[in-house]
């Protein structure tokens, strides 16, 4: 009873906020930005730790100004996300734009109905995995790790799944794809892989931002499996709220490629994504928590 009491306040405060133009919610990510960073330092000593010895060849005075780059953008962030409890799905397509969606089409045209995509935490993914027709005919699936806050749980699935996206839960991965693979469903799956890896699923690592890094390498081997053809979402910030990608394919033929092939061009992607501008990554994860003797 107690969640369902929570939930209810906690989705009347999101949708009584994102009712607000975006205009205003930046006013007040300027306002969350001082709260975060400069008063409760949330997860300062962290960030600043993965930047520095990500970057260690720049100085002292360039990290900081990437940190405090990334807590301007956290904020946007979050009030981007409160925004999907109110915005329309044509606004979040013009904002989360996709500069070459027939990549996808094509590849579904040619026989392959599944498709997977590999994506990080970079700029807004929210919006981009929100929108469930930014496709022609295909269903969009985006892979999550339920949050232990069953309210905060039940209110991300409602913003992610408002435009008609749909949720598999981590565990699901597997028997879902199987089904959908099976059924010919036009669809495409989206994994976020630049999560930390569990102890138990430390298959692979490579250098990443300077450091030996742990990569997961779910999205490889459900690919590999059922030979399914990989993207990967390539995201760029413009300016405050306006978001690009481009997809580049990694393989359409995942089952003639060596073992951890596709996880590694992933990581190279997605390290070039960040290098572009490191502000636009979320530095507050615990990323290399893992370290290469503890395999």
């Amino acid at each position: 009873m107690l969640t369902k009491i929570e939930y209810a306040i906690l989705f009347a405060w999101t949708k009584l906020h994102a009712m607000l133009p975006l205009k205003i919610l930046y006013v007040l990510s300027d306002i969350l930005y001082v709260l975060i960073y400069k008063i409760s330092n949330y997860r300062v000593r962290v960030t600043r730790s993965n930047i520095r010895a990500s970057f260690p060849e720049k100085t002292e005075a360039e990290r900081r100004d990437i940190e405090r780059r990334f807590y301007h953008h956290f904020a946007d962030y979050i009030v981007e996300t409160i925004k999907l409890g109110h915005i329309s799905e044509k606004e979040v397509q013009r904002r989360a734009f996709l500069n070459n969606p027939e990549l996808i089409d094509r590849l579904m045209d040619e026989g392959h109905p599944c498709v997977i995509m590999l994506m990080g935490h970079y700029g807004n993914w929210e919006w981009f995995t929100s929108a469930g027709s930014f496709f022609k005919d295909a269903n969009v699936f985006q892979v999550y790790r339920p949050l232990k806050d069953k309210a905060f749980d039940n209110l991300f699935i409602y913003l992610r799944t408002r435009f008609g996206s749909k949720g598999i839960k981590k565990n699901d991965t597997i028997r879902d794809v199987i089904t959908l693979n099976k059924n010919k469903t036009r669809s495409c799956v989206i994994l976020i892989s630049d999560q930390t890896p569990s102890k138990a699923n430390l298959h692979y690592w490579t250098k990443f931002l300077n450091q030996e890094t742990a990569v997961l390498t779910g999205g490889e081997r459900i690919a590999r499996k059922f030979n399914l053809p990989v993207i990967f979402a390539d995201t760029k910030k413009k300016e405050r709220g306006l978001y690009t990608v481009d997809f580049r394919l990694i393989t359409d033929k995942p089952q003639e490629t060596p073992e951890f092939w596709i996880t590694e061009q992933y990581a190279r992607l997605m390290e070039e994504c960040i290098l572009r501008d490191p502000a636009y990554w979320l530095w507050t994860h615990k990323r290399w928590k893992h370290k290469k003797k503890e395999e």
